[in-house]
């Protein structure tokens, strides 16, 4: 007999809502409970916060947010609110998260066109891309597409879809388009008074000299701006096509950099508004691990700060698999990275010992790194090398069993590595910024806390790869001094998430007894986690199991007066809108920032109140020399030698480090950034700043701050300075002969372009040796003339 089913149970059966009771219902689900981590974040999310429109869930890596994110999905489409997208970095990991939807006996469906997405019977998974951009499906506002209503978006991995964001309002023109050369030829002028080394850096080609067309030049000049632009915008050209309907209509308040790579015309925040599927949705998910600092989902998503105050987290953050972290530099400094190269090296083939024979079991060794630069100095030692173009096919054969030594190019997040798949992981330099928008605010803020910020959580976000649940494990060698003083000093380690923290802090316990024991000592170490020693493990635990999440969101004051300003901007109260930024300045203490927020005031100002404006930018410099320098030009600096040079030294040193190990690092970091790599010309210059302060020279950057004059300029005495043009950004031996009159003009005037004195100029030409591979530096015998000859 066959029963009929529609007669069994309820008459008029009803959908469940409460995520947890939906997991339950599961049939096929593979595991018979959620992690109490798991349930704790969706009863809180379901009976606390489900009528919020902005919902940050913060796990640890490893935690199953995916699986959190695919209930609340469900909940929603049970409950009637609407459609729902769960939203992906990247292909790869939308593949993953329809996988593991397939595994919980979920429905999924991959593209908007599917009928059982549009009926409201299956979650969306797509990426990021495919959401925000100018051809949206979802419809794009003034376009021709009905834009799709959506009851929830769930945001996997926050952090990554902030960046796609940015890039994907952000208009390039390349070096090769036509556009490019008309852009340019509009603006040659502006550009040259604003920067005339830059300009022709970027002549030359020159990767990394930037400048920004100046904001005034930008604004008056938009019909001719738009008589350019609109015929490539109308014919649907390629490098047009997806930022073009984007910005268009806040083209002239937007940020203009040039490079030698192109143009970039870019918003001050993402005008998120021309995505109605996004601002509309009732439910907003943001789902991340180590986005310490909410502050740009406000920016670049228009989130409400109020619901961002409070972050959803389980009640216990132990959730975390095992990890010793630890920086050689910190342990011995007389340590180099190339021995510390050999080492992970010689790990990833058994031979623990360093004798040469594997007598231990041999262990995948993923070395992250920012840049092919990077990657080459692994060349010789690495069984792979992986870009982010092929690195799918990379992953996998590391999940498959030993592969060796394996090199990941610029990919220090959206990749699971768990279990024997990377059992050493070793983080070779933080990635830079490559927009040159971007790259001109790192410069800006080079120092800054929001800058450090950064850093750190993509320093997290690498040392994630490697541990994927709480049963997992990973040791982690940091290289280099800069990242060793991220792990030693307070002001970076209270930037980490709280179990990351209490890891690092475990970690320093074991460095202090393996302090100057070199290699050996960290070769023990390593072993111990690797081996999971039963005292070890034990501590390790203990270490994790009273930490607590902070659930209470961080975000800044400037954050949300840069969006409500451009906000105000866009509808045309761009009085409104220095106003609202006006607010801000008031209560910034950092000058860095404090100027760098000035500056984009004056940009508003600008178009009510050009005088003022002006004035504003000189108010913006005296806090920050990158920013863009007034049309009327910068009164110079008197340059003052200090009256005891040991003194002086001594007291910058102690104003700086905290201790004589952060000194260590600290002095060894900006020996380290001063290299002969055309990526990096501008951390070398600010590297050689730092130098002069360490030695008690009052050290400045002409060049950055009267845009004429050498690069570094130090002053030696009241009657001598140090005048040095670094070429770190030159591999020709004929570099030391492309540009003489920085230096001879900063002999004559000691770097400063007024009101100062003629000295004494000790000139110094740093320039690359004919094959490139270390640095030599000449300086001639301080003399008197105002005109000296070339150096050599």
């Amino acid at each position: 007999m066959t029963l009929d089913w529609t007669k069994i149970g309820s008459s008029s059966p009803q959908l469940l809502v409460r995520p947890r009771d939906i997991f339950a219902a599961l049939p096929n689900k593979p595991w018979s409970y959620l992690r109490q981590e798991q349930g704790e974040v969706l009863e809180d999310w379901f009976g606390r916060r489900r009528d919020d429109r902005d919902v940050v869930i913060k796990q640890n890596t490893g935690g199953g947010k995916t699986v959190v994110g695919l209930l609340i999905a469900q909940s929603t489409i049970n409950e009637g609110i609407g459609k729902t997208v769960y939203l992906a970095p990247d292909t790869y990991l939308a593949a993953r998260v329809r996988d593991e939807a397939a595994r919980l006996g979920l429905q999924t469906a991959e593209q908007p066109e599917d009928p059982r997405f549009l009926a409201e019977q299956a979650i969306l998974v797509t990426t990021f891309q495919k959401l925000i951009n100018g051809q949206s499906v979802f419809g794009v506002a003034g376009g021709y597409r009905t834009p799709i209503d959506l009851g929830v978006l769930v945001v996997d991995d926050a952090h990554a879809a902030l960046a796609t964001t940015e890039g994907q309002f952000r208009l390039t023109i390349p070096v090769d388009h036509p556009a490019f050369a008309a852009l340019f030829g509009l603006f040659d002028g502006d550009l040259v008074k604003e920067n005339r080394k830059a300009c022709l850096d970027i002549e030359h080609g020159d990767s990394t000299a930037v400048v920004r067309v100046p904001f005034w030049a930008w604004a008056d000049k938009q019909k001719q701006v738009w008589d350019i632009l609109q015929p490539h915008a109308v014919a649907r050209d390629d490098a047009f096509k997806f930022a073009w309907p984007l910005i268009a209509d806040c083209l002239s308040l937007c940020t203009v950099m040039v490079s030698s790579r192109g143009i970039e015309i870019q918003p001050p925040c993402p005008p998120i508004g021309k995505i109605p599927s996004f601002v509309t949705a009732r439910r907003r998910v943001y789902l991340t691990a180590t986005l310490s600092d909410d502050s740009v989902l406000v920016t670049n998503l228009k989130a409400d700060p109020a619901n961002l105050a409070q972050v959803i987290t389980p009640g216990s953050a132990a959730d975390l698999g095992d990890r010793l972290v630890l920086a050689p530099v910190q342990l011995n400094p007389s340590l180099g990275d190339d021995a510390v190269r050999q080492l992970a090296k010689q790990f990833s083939l058994g031979d623990r010992d360093g004798d040469g024979r594997p007598e231990s079991r041999p262990v995948n060794v993923v070395v992250l790194v920012p840049s092919a630069a990077q990657a080459n100095l692994w060349r010789d030692l690495a069984d792979r090398t992986y870009y982010v173009g092929d690195l799918e096919a990379g992953v996998a054969e590391l999940r498959r069993g030993h592969v060796g030594l394996v090199v990941l190019v610029n990919k220090y997040d959206g990749i699971d590595l768990p279990g024997t798949a990377c059992e050493l992981l070793v983080i070779d330099g933080i990635p830079r910024p490559m927009a040159a928008a971007a790259r001109r605010e790192a410069a800006a803020l080079l120092d800054s806390p929001i800058r450090r910020a950064r850093d750190v959580q993509r320093i997290e976000q690498g040392m994630g790869r490697g541990v994927r649940d709480v049963n997992d494990h990973c040791a982690v060698l940091l290289l280099g001094a800069g990242l060793g003083m991220a792990v030693h000093d307070r002001t970076w380690l209270d930037l980490f998430s709280p179990a990351t923290r209490a890891q690092l802090e475990l970690s320093r316990d074991v460095a202090i007894q393996l302090y100057e024991a070199g290699l050996d000592g960290i070769r023990s170490a390593l072993s111990m986690c690797l081996e999971r020693d039963p005292q070890w493990v034990q501590r390790s635990k203990l270490a994790l199991a009273p930490v607590r999440y902070n659930n209470t969101g961080v975000v800044r004051p400037e954050a949300i007066a840069a969006r409500e300003a451009f906000d105000l901007a866009a509808a045309g109260q761009t009085s409104l809108a220095a106003d609202r930024l006006q607010q801000a300045i008031n209560v910034i203490t950092d000058p860095a920032l404090r100027g760098w927020v000035r500056e984009q005031k004056a940009g508003y100002l600008h178009f009510t109140d050009p005088n003022a404006a002006q004035q504003q930018l000189g108010a913006a410099i005296r806090d920050n020399p990158m920013v863009l320098r007034p049309t009327v030009g910068v009164d110079g600096r008197q340059a003052r030698a200090a009256a005891v040079q040991a003194r002086a030294a001594a007291e910058y040193l102690g104003a700086t480090y905290p201790d004589s190990t952060a000194l260590v690092l600290g002095v060894r970091a900006v020996l380290d950034d001063i290299v002969w790599d055309n990526g990096r010309t501008n951390e070398a210059e600010a590297a050689w700043q730092k130098l002069g302060l360490h030695l008690g020279f009052d050290s400045m950057r002409p060049e950055q701050l009267y845009r004429t004059g050498p690069d570094n300029l130090w002053t030696l005495t009241p009657i001598q300075n140090a005048v040095f043009e670094l070429k770190t950004g030159w591999t020709r031996p004929a570099a030391a002969s492309r540009r003489r009159t920085p230096i001879s003009s900063a002999a004559a005037c000691s770097g400063t372009p007024r009101r100062t004195p003629t000295r004494p100029a000790c000139r110094s030409w740093c320039t690359p040796p004919t094959c490139s591979t270390r640095r030599r530096s000449r300086c001639r015998a301080c003399v008197s003339s105002p005109r000296p000859s070339s150096p050599t």
